[in-house]
């Protein structure tokens, strides 16, 4: 059966908007991992150096380049160089906050994992503390090689003792009596 268009509306779609059109669904993840990109670059040495060499530059062009081709003065203290490092502070804190959050989600998970784990180790060992404690109970049941060679020694010392008594009792002679 072919498969027709269903013109009524649907509950579940806003009015007006049509539910044939693909949304692009963006991964929840992707804000989350450029974060942490950002949080990641930002605590290189490699930026550091960078935006030390770029307020440098900028200080040393607006300080002693042409007046004419200066865009940023020295009189009113590089206000746009404030504004820019200002905006650069204003975007890097929160993002460096969300992939710190980011980090401490996975710690969490981590941790989680570490403590069931830790638990299932606890009670194999308890399981294997138990099984050992029943085999040592068992082997004191059984015949250990020392217990068996002493018991053997003994047997040969008692049957020694009765050959030694039989010999020392004189046989009884024939008699009349």
């Amino acid at each position: 059966m072919a498969r027709t268009a269903n013109r009524e509306p649907r509950l579940d779609a806003p009015k007006g908007l049509r539910t044939t059109v693909l949304r692009q669904r963006v991964s929840r993840d992707r804000f989350g991992r450029f974060t942490e990109g950002v949080a990641r670059a930002m605590g290189t040495p490699w930026f550091l150096l960078g935006l030390t060499v770029f307020a440098g530059a900028w200080l040393v062009y607006n300080t002693w380049g042409p007046p004419e081709v200066r865009f940023d003065s020295a009189e009113y203290g590089f206000t746009v160089l404030t504004l820019i490092l200002s905006l650069q502070a204003s975007y890097a804190a929160p993002l460096i906050l969300l992939a710190q959050n980011r980090q401490d989600d996975r710690d969490r998970v981590q941790i989680e994992q570490d403590r069931q784990r830790t638990e299932r180790n606890v009670a194999d060992v308890e399981y294997l503390a138990r099984e050992v404690v029943a085999l040592r109970l068992q082997m004191k049941d059984m015949a250990s090689k020392d217990f068996i060679r002493a018991e053997l020694r003994s047997l040969l010392e008692e049957l020694d003792r009765r050959d030694d008594a039989d010999l020392s009792v004189p046989a009884e002679s024939p008699q009349g009596a």
